[in-house]
């Protein structure tokens, strides 16, 4: 079964956009509340915002299904990223706006949640080992790129308006102190988005699992908030938005190449 592409790059960059899919099953979506069904939650069009990567010699790997059926940046163990905080689990049942993903007593169970991790989650997972280590083993180290894009304001997520540009490094472990630098020194350099480093959103499952500075991969994840290159109410692409916020992203891809 055909659940995500992967292009095969030349550079020690492996740009992951694990929530980028918007396929359901049909058996799944029958089950889901109208408004699920547009899978909101999407980190739209992040693939397309991340598409000059591979003109730059970049890896990535773009699944087709939607984080509604099985969450590919959550633990197989569903062990919660941010204790004590508001989140979405490994096959979600609520929405980032808290109303609930599925019709009354449609939730899935157990033994289903298994067959999911079997058939969506491993498979990706899988790829994406065997992509670093391949990067790793030709040039001596690889960079782990994780892309996302979240609604700028979610109050069941986070307090006020989120930045432009989210930088998490799992507060520094999960990469290198002089990539951490040259990445807050290019976001700093530019004036046009507000950015945090390790605020909310310090890194998901991929940035904090496979992130191994030591043993030469390095794992950063960017969560862009979706205003700066889209619309947030008909998810529609806006190309000067996201031109703009390209240039940026581009120039944070070269520094982690450096």
């Amino acid at each position: 079964m055909d659940i995500f592409t992967l292009h095969k790059g030349t550079a020690p960059l492996l740009v992951s956009v694990p929530h980028d899919g918007t396929l359901v099953p049909d058996d799944i979506a029958a089950r889901l509340t109208d408004a699920a069904r547009k899978v909101p939650d999407t980190d739209w069009h992040i693939a397309r915002l991340y598409g000059f990567a591979r003109e730059m010699g970049a890896s990535m790997i773009v699944p087709k299904y939607s984080r509604y059926v099985v969450d590919l940046n959550r633990s197989e163990d569903d062990v919660s990223l941010y204790p004590g905080q508001n989140t979405t689990g490994l096959c979600p049942v609520v929405r980032f706006s808290g109303d609930p993903v599925y019709r009354q007593g449609q939730e899935p169970a157990a033994e289903e949640i298994q067959a999911r991790v079997d058939r969506f989650w491993r498979p990706y997972h899988e790829a994406l080992r065997a992509e670093l280590d391949r990067l790793k083993q030709q040039h001596g180290r690889v960079v782990l790129w994780e892309g996302h894009s979240i609604r700028g304001e979610l109050p069941f997520l986070f307090e006020g308006r989120l930045p432009d540009l989210n930088l998490g490094t799992a507060g520094g472990a999960s990469c290198s102190p002089a990539l951490q630098e040259r990445l807050e020194s290019v976001l700093a350099s530019q004036d046009r988005y507000d950015f945090v480093v390790n605020g909310r959103f310090k890194g998901g499952h991929i940035t904090r699992h496979y992130g191994d500075p030591a043993g030469g991969i390095e794992a950063v994840q960017m969560e862009t908030s979706q205003r700066t290159y889209m619309d947030e109410e008909s998810f529609a692409w806006d190309e000067g938005r996201a031109t703009a916020m390209q240039a940026v992203l581009r120039r944070l891809l070269e520094s982690v190449l450096e």
